[in-house]
């Protein structure tokens, strides 16, 4: 895991090294190990390394290929490395690196090179000979790559901040990114909150050569039903395949020559992981659990029964709200791009880093795979009216005319927007679901218009007849990897982790298992009780007591701490960004104390996203 940074220009001129050494120097917390640069001719590309396989020096970056052709850049882990390796018998290997596989890989079957990667990653690969640079990234967008192209350059980084840090982009705020932001607390792609950084897609690779740029998705998370050998409705068939590749997935993600650990919820999820774990390895596994002093938020008691359960060296760890709220401020200065979440991995990334561990695994992506969140079974109850849908729109337009009327609430206004749509698929059901500040609410608080757009809205637009083809539970599954798995999730868990220089892996998010699950029918994924088909494809893995448990998740009391411990913090924030050209002030102070007056309409999670916001723009000097 590590941080990687480069600048090309598209006309030769002299090389100015302190841009790339900027860069890099501000992203050390990605990799404390080591770090390297390459200068040749108009470009520049810089690394930091958190060391991972192979701890040599030999392993460091930037990397050239044997013939010296090819240099490599790379952040991630290729899960995979050996067994390719192996298929690449004529490549004269100095290292035991999965880097330099990356390079013979691509030295081999060149741009194909991609197709053969199993793993999260963000990657540059210069070609010295044909002055081409290839930069790609992962298939699901676990590991973030941000771009600024202009009519001189192109420069691509790890992190925003350290493409500020080049000093040839200025900090300008992105108006339709903060609107994006404040609408679903993260931002998608291809935004970023700074006005011409973009992101690159996931599952893409982008070519540069002699000044243009060409772009192609090589993965889509919409699979082909005839890629399967098996009859998909043979569930027992169905049960088995899941089971072999998630064990394959937590056994790869073993692969590393520093110490491993696990995240431990209690829940079904982790749990599975942590059991997994153990049944692989053959070793007692370290699990890391963060309990609280409030009863209704802590999970420890059921984390402590699985690392029994799995003979696991167990560290549960107990936070106390004070000192919770004194880590606050390291959290939020570690944000490269502002987020409404994130503070809870922050807080068990940095104690599973003082352990003395560099790597853990966690079980985030069970809930998105198995259908586990509630909008699943709202989606397949919304679909049941498909017909009654398509044959009411005027009776509906009126209907939703009336309850405008009475849309005082954020429910009521969802309700409205559901009635209004032209139709129930997937692309106007999921924003809606995933919105924390509706229209109506956005326009009443800033400046911004009144509008239902989203970008992850507009992409399940480009996909719809693909996604039609697939089981309705797997639409929302495609939804949230496009949305909320990628912009929020996994977004806050790379920046938070590699924060304090941790690697989390996710075996949950392995492409080959999200494949199978896009295809497994709806009549699997059965709801008798949570997570059904996940549970059986694993057997007696997961004790009864955690299958049978209520859903939490890994939760803080904001709203009781925003009331009291951060109340002066939050008014402080709020009066700052109240002072911004696009926030109406007085609305904004006015919602600010029906939240403090106990108003149960208004969410602590709608106030937050101001103040995270402003804190992020006062602390990167954006204007």
């Amino acid at each position: 895991m590590c941080g990687i940074a480069g600048i090309l220009y598209y006309k030769p001129q002299q090389l100015e090294r302190w841009r790339i050494e900027n860069m890099v120097e501000a992203m050390r917390h990605r990799g404390p190990d080591a770090n390297g640069f390459f200068e040749d001719g108009n470009i520049q590309l810089g690394h930091r390394r958190l060391s991972i396989i192979d701890l040599s020096d030999a392993a460091d970056q930037p990397m050239l290929s044997d013939d010296s052709r090819y240099v490599i850049v790379f952040n991630g882990e290729i899960y995979n490395f050996r067994s390719l390796k192996a298929m690449l018998p004529d490549y004269p290997f100095k290292t035991q690196s999965d880097t330099e596989v990356i390079l013979a890989a691509y030295t081999t079957w060149k741009k194909d090179f991609v197709h053969y990667l199993k793993g999260m990653f963000s990657l540059a690969i210069w070609d010295r000979k044909e002055e081409e640079l290839i930069l790609v990234r992962d298939r699901l967008g676990v590991k973030p790559l941000y771009l600024y192209v202009n009519d001189k350059c192109l420069i691509f980084a790890s992190e925003i901040r350290s493409i500020l840090r080049s000093g040839l982009v200025s900090p300008r705020l992105n108006t339709p990114a903060v609107k994006e932001f404040l609408a679903f607390q993260s931002i998608g792609f291809p935004l970023s909150i700074i006005e011409d950084i973009h992101q690159l897609d996931a599952g893409t690779m982008l070519n540069v050569k002699n000044g243009r740029i060409y772009k192609h998705k090589y993965w889509k998370p919409i699979p082909d039903k005839n890629n399967f050998d098996f009859d998909l409705n043979d569930k027992q068939r169905m049960r088995s395949e899941i089971r072999k590749r998630l064990c394959n997935a937590v056994e790869e993600r073993l692969i590393s020559d520093v110490p491993i650990g696990a995240f431990l919820s209690g829940g079904i999820d982790s749990s599975a992981i942590v059991g997994l774990m153990a049944e692989v390895s053959g070793q007692a596994p370290q699990t890391f659990t963060v309990g609280m002093e409030e009863a209704s938020f802590d999970e420890s008691y059921y984390a402590s029964l699985v690392a029994r359960r799995f003979g696991a060296v167990h560290h549960p760890i107990l936070l106390k709200p004070q000192s919770l709220l004194d880590e606050l401020p390291h959290a939020l200065d570690m944000m490269d791009t502002p987020s409404g979440d994130g503070i809870n991995s922050y807080i068990i990334s940095k104690a599973v880093k003082k352990a003395g561990l560099t790597v853990a695994l966690s079980g985030v992506g069970g809930d998105e795979l198995f259908a586990g969140y509630p909008l699943f079974r709202r989606y397949m109850r919304f679909r049941k009216f498909d017909l009654a849908w398509n044959n009411t729109g005027w009776l509906r337009k009126q209907l939703a005319h009336v309850l405008n009327g009475h849309s005082t609430t954020g429910k009521m206004e969802r309700i409205v927007h559901f009635v209004k749509s032209p139709d129930s698929t997937i692309e106007f059901f999921y924003p809606e679901c995933r919105r924390i500040l509706t229209p109506h609410l956005l326009n009443k608080l800033t400046n911004f218009e009144n509008s239902y757009e989203s970008l992850v809205g507009f992409q399940l637009q480009q996909h719809r007849k693909e996604l039609e083809s697939l089981p309705l539970l797997s639409q929302v599954t495609v939804a949230d990897l496009l949305g909320y798995t990628q912009n929020t999730l996994l977004k806050d868990i790379d920046q938070m982790s590699m924060a304090v220089s941790l690697e989390v892996r996710e075996p949950f998010f392995d492409h080959e298992l999200v494949e199978l699950m896009l295809v497994a029918p709806d009549t699997h994924k059965g709801h008798s009780y949570p997570k059904s088909l996940l549970v059986e494809s694993l057997g007696n893995i997961i004790p009864k007591e955690i299958v049978n448990r209520p859903k939490q998740g890994f939760v803080f009391p904001w709203s009781m701490w925003m009331k009291r411990e951060l109340q002066s913090f939050c008014a402080y924030y709020l009066k700052k960004i109240g002072e911004r050209p696009f926030i109406k002030s007085n609305e904004l102070n006015k919602y600010w104390k029906r939240f403090l007056e106990g108003d149960t309409s208004v969410r602590w999670m709608e106030i937050w996203l101001f103040v995270v916001l402003e804190y992020w723009l006062e602390k990167n000097g954006v204007n």
